[in-house]
């Protein structure tokens, strides 16, 4: 049995109010107080903050100038922007990880591609986000570059939750079907068709969110 480091209080933490605000649990615009948290949580303030302050640099909570924190709000701008940036990113990790690619990645990749229509049947729109994540770091990993995984990470977390917030629409077909082909231009060994299709994936996802109508759009003009 694989030795498992156990979480710090701080990483416990972050995971699990991570966790509550792709999944909804926490709605956009909640107001986070250290003290609640930690009593909801059994833990000191220490983690606590420091939790809030990673997942304010990952974008999932925004500090008020008045050190106010809350869930951030999701608009069809932010949600634009966020598609693009998240698109060159794993476009460029993919583009450049493709061509490392082995038995055993592809092995993975239909693992993940599995877990991922499985969780979709399931409901759980949370474990089928996080599988479907997996399906392009396996690729980006695949390039070497950890500096860029850094950066993908950084905005996986938004990209999880806006996948979440369009759980009800066609959005999920995209990249169902996206990484399906994706997939079967990999098994045919046919790596540029693999990576154009992999983009087109960012441009259909984006037309979908184009003709959605956030809550937050008219509240906030």
């Amino acid at each position: 049995m694989p030795f498992v480091v156990p979480l710090t209080r701080r990483e416990a933490v972050e995971r699990q109010l991570r966790e509550e605000i792709v999944s909804g649990t926490l709605p956009a615009g909640t107001v986070i107080k250290d003290a609640e948290v930690a009593a909801r949580l059994g833990v000191s303030i220490t983690p606590v903050r420091e939790a809030i302050a990673q997942l304010a640099a990952e974008g999932l909570i925004d500090i008020a100038p008045n050190r106010t924190r809350h869930v951030t709000r999701v608009t069809q701008k932010n949600a634009l922007e966020l598609i693009d940036v998240m698109g060159v990113l794993a476009c460029a990790g993919f583009e450049w990880g493709v061509h490392n690619l082995t038995g055993s990645h592809l092995a993975r990749l239909r693992e993940r591609l599995a877990e991922f229509e499985a969780n979709l049947r399931a409901g759980n729109v949370t474990a089928a986000g996080g599988a479907g994540a997996d399906f392009s770091t396996i690729v980006i990993l695949a390039s070497g570059n950890r500096e860029l995984q850094t950066h993908v990470d950084l905005v996986v977390a938004r990209t999880l939750r806006l996948l979440a917030l369009t759980a009800d629409s066609a959005a999920w077909q995209v990249w169902t079907q996206g990484y399906r082909e994706t997939l079967a231009c990999l098994e045919a060994d046919d790596r540029p068709g693999a990576v154009a299709r992999y983009r087109q994936i960012f441009v259909e996802y984006r037309a979908v969110v184009e003709t959605m109508l956030f809550e937050q759009d008219g509240a906030q003009g």
